[in-house]
């Protein structure tokens, strides 16, 4: 049998999963908490093959969920699943080791289908899901960029804005926005926390750029213009 467990934050969707495992005849509900720190204490009672992790914890408990389930080296494999999902969410879960992104508006046999591939060993991801992934994934063949625009890069990553990176580079908040506007078209990111997570993903992060980072998430940065 299949054990399944959830980090869910809603009563009614989990008993909604456990009456769809009772239903089924190779999987087995393992039980459900609303805390990441909850759930890691199950898993390990528990040892269930699959663990389903609610977007709505927030995408840094998240993530941060699954590297543990990886450090932990348990054989639970982690499925991110939430009524939506963006290119980011979707990119940054799997390269945590995320081995599903399931939508929980889909059908209840997709949903269990999900469950076995994943038990399997196999990666999953609905198929709307996987087209937005790909399209996201195809934009970040790595450009190249020009010691200038790297610096930017550098910059926008710290979460400076756009007259900080002016001073910074003694240059005019002009330059800076023509040097933005050539590394989006280079890189095919649509904002500054996008570039930012671009700028993670060829580089790397120490734990001070992972702060910062996080700092542009909450929107303290002016993501959505150069």
């Amino acid at each position: 049998m299949i054990g399944v467990c959830a980090c869910e934050t809603q009563p009614i969707v989990i008993e909604g999963l456990r009456s769809s495992l009772e239903d089924a005849d190779d999987l087995i509900f393992a039980g459900a908490e609303s805390t990441t720190g909850a759930v890691l204490e199950l898993i390990e009672r528990e040892r269930p093959r699959v663990c389903l992790i609610d977007k709505a914890l927030g995408t840094k408990a998240v993530f941060q969920l699954i590297s543990d389930l990886k450090a932990r080296d348990l054989e639970t494999e982690p499925v991110l699943w939430a009524a939506e999902v963006s290119e980011v969410e979707s990119f940054r879960a799997l390269q945590v080791g995320a081995r599903g992104i399931l939508k929980k508006t889909l059908p209840v046999g997709i949903i269990l289908d999900c469950l076995r591939t994943v038990a399997k060993g196999n990666i999953w991801i609905e198929s709307s899901v996987s087209n937005q992934f790909v399209g996201f994934i195809n934009r970040r063949s790595t450009p190249r960029l020009t010691p200038r625009e790297e610096e930017i890069l550098t910059l926008v990553m710290r979460g400076m804005k756009n007259k900080q990176i002016a001073d910074a580079l003694c240059i005019t908040t002009g330059t800076v926005k023509v040097h933005l506007m050539h590394i989006f078209e280079k890189t095919g990111v649509k904002d500054r926390f996008e570039l930012a997570m671009y700028g993670r993903r060829i580089r790397g992060l120490s734990s001070d750029m992972e702060d910062e980072l996080s700092m542009l998430s909450s929107g303290d940065s002016d993501l959505g213009s150069f």
